[in-house]
């Protein structure tokens, strides 16, 4: 596999880690920006949703760039941003940089994705996806509790400059690499033809099934922290238990990129009806501290598992769409990250802690129910 793959994920680690520490962030962002917490909470929505709309939309006008300059241009845009947004004095100020963070974190998750299907023989496209998407989950086990400890020993900037930071080492890594020089423009992008392309079945419902499982997996991450705070765990255990939770969804996305290429319907069908069975186990035995752990770990894991092949096979499906394939995998995990936290958000209100977990089983038993449909053509 080209070196070019693990540095890429590097760099989406390093965006992963900036999209998921804000959710150890928001009480000092708070106090600090004179906001109350649920106005703070908007730097998460604003980013969630800035990567929706971004993806398609950057994806598009950079799409006649060489993907070389067009990575290595959004990645100087995502350092410039978190640079400024470790300065902000206002919260208006911090909150738009957190949109533009998010438009080329879109960006260069969608290029680089679409990138694999030209750097790679088509036989190891989900390896290379899962290595791309193991910086996420990567992020996931570090990038809250390491967020946390910075913010507590130097205050909530010093975290945005450790994301800058971290975001050079790729940028010169990009610059220096070779695979990118072989790699041409994307062709004229021809809207139509690849907005067909989104209506063809294998494509559509991989899309939908994406968003369906990633709208569990972050309605369950979103509310992890107050799971585990109604089953006693205590604050300081708080972190260990969110990167439990990622450890499992490394584990899984590990597991989809060994062995998921060779039978991947089966892979996402079985996958989905255990994350179901997981996440309603879980909200049952949801009061036990031992519990909430095991099923972070579980529940993580076949999460992950599920979701990065579904984002895999969109990558992989979608041929004819050589510029928004990436963007329709992009924006379908994003849509997930939306969506999911509202809904668990609403059954938390009505049920409690459990509620979350029996709504992102609900979700996913949808999720089941339309997996047969990914045998059509």
């Amino acid at each position: 596999m080209p070196f070019l793959i693990p540095v890429l994920a590097l760099a989406i680690f390093a965006q992963g880690a900036s999209e998921f520490m804000l959710a150890g962030l928001l009480l000092p962002i708070s106090a600090d920006l004179e906001v109350d917490p649920s106005t703070a909470a908007l730097l998460t929505s604003a980013f969630a949703i800035g990567m929706v709309v971004g993806a398609p939309v950057m994806a598009v006008l950079a799409g006649r760039w060489r993907p070389r300059r067009t990575l290595v241009l959004l990645l100087l845009g995502f350092v410039a941003a978190h640079a400024v947004g470790a300065v902000a004095s206002s919260f208006e100020l911090l909150l738009l940089t957190r949109v533009l963070a998010a438009l080329a974190n879109a960006g260069f998750l969608a290029i680089a994705l679409a990138t694999v299907r030209s750097v790679v023989p088509p036989a190891q496209t989900t390896r290379a996806v899962a290595v791309l998407l193991g910086g996420t989950t990567l992020a996931t086990i570090v990038g809250v509790p390491a967020g946390a400890m910075l913010a507590n020993a130097f205050g909530w900037r010093s975290t945005f400059w450790a994301v800058a930071l971290l975001c050079l080492p790729a940028v010169l890594a990009l610059l220096l690499d070779r695979t990118l020089s072989a790699v041409p423009p994307s062709p004229q992008v021809r809207l139509r033809g690849e907005l067909a392309e989104l209506r063809r079945r294998p494509v559509l419902v991989a899309v939908v099934l994406a968003v369906l499982v990633n709208a569990a997996t972050f309605g369950v991450f979103t509310f992890l922290a107050v799971i585990g705070a109604d089953a006693g765990v205590g604050a300081s255990w708080i972190p260990l238990l969110l990167a439990a939770f990622g450890a499992g969804a490394f584990l899984g996305v590990a597991a989809t990129g060994r062995w998921a290429a060779r039978f991947d319907r089966g892979w996402i069908a079985t996958g989905a009806a255990a994350a179901t069975l997981a996440w309603a186990v879980f909200g049952l035995v949801a009061g036990s501290v031992p519990a909430v752990f095991i099923g972070a770990v579980i529940g993580g894991m076949l999460s992950f598992a599920v979701g990065s092949a579904l984002i895999a096979r969109i990558v992989g499906q979608a041929s004819g769409a050589p510029v928004l394939g990436g963007a329709y995998a992009t924006a379908a995990l994003n849509l997930g990250a939306v969506g999911g936290p509202v809904l668990a958000g609403l059954a938390f209100s009505w049920t409690g802690a459990s509620g979350v977990l029996f709504i992102a089983a609900v979700i996913t038993g949808l999720a089941v129910i339309l997996t047969p449909l990914l045998r059509g053509r």
